[in-house]
């Protein structure tokens, strides 16, 4: 798909990923790599003890999932792109903490697709991670990406 085709689907949903496991091994690994290790995130007893019922992921890394659950997904491929490179975010927030072992997945949809330059785009989606069984997502965002074509 080429940009100015993808661009004419600003204000569409455009993909769904595939559905993806926060296991507890997952939360631990993330609390190692950001010396986040706040005990409602590793410690499975004292978390029993909290509203939660249980450990829950980092609202970070449920965020810092978009790319993997985005290289996952359905969204549409763009023909030709040399390197994606995130550029930042607008409005997140998260609705609801992922408990330990729940599989979440993410849906996109296009907001802008803007050409700033020959060759370079800027594509903005709002990004909504569910929960699986859950009413309430975990997180909603809008994600902006630099292309280069």
């Amino acid at each position: 798909m080429t940009p100015q085709e993808l661009a004419a689907k600003t204000g569409e949903h455009i993909g769904t990923s595939e559905w993806v496991e926060m296991s507890q091994e997952r939360i631990n690994m993330f609390a190692d790599a950001t010396g986040d290790h706040q005990f409602i995130h590793i410690n499975e007893e004292a978390a029993k003890m909290t509203p939660f019922g249980g450990t829950i992921a980092h609202g970070f890394l449920t965020l810092s999932m978009i790319p993997y659950l985005g290289a996952n997904s359905d969204t549409p491929k763009i023909d030709g792109v040399k390197m994606g490179v995130n550029y930042g975010g607008n409005k997140t927030r998260f609705i609801s903490p992922v408990r330990s072992g729940k599989r979440i997945r993410g849906h996109w949809k296009l907001l802008e697709m803007v050409e700033k330059r020959p060759g370079q785009w800027q594509q903005t989606c709002e990004i909504t991670i569910e929960i699986e069984g859950e009413d309430k997502p975990a997180l909603i965002c809008e994600w902006i990406t630099q292309l280069f074509v």
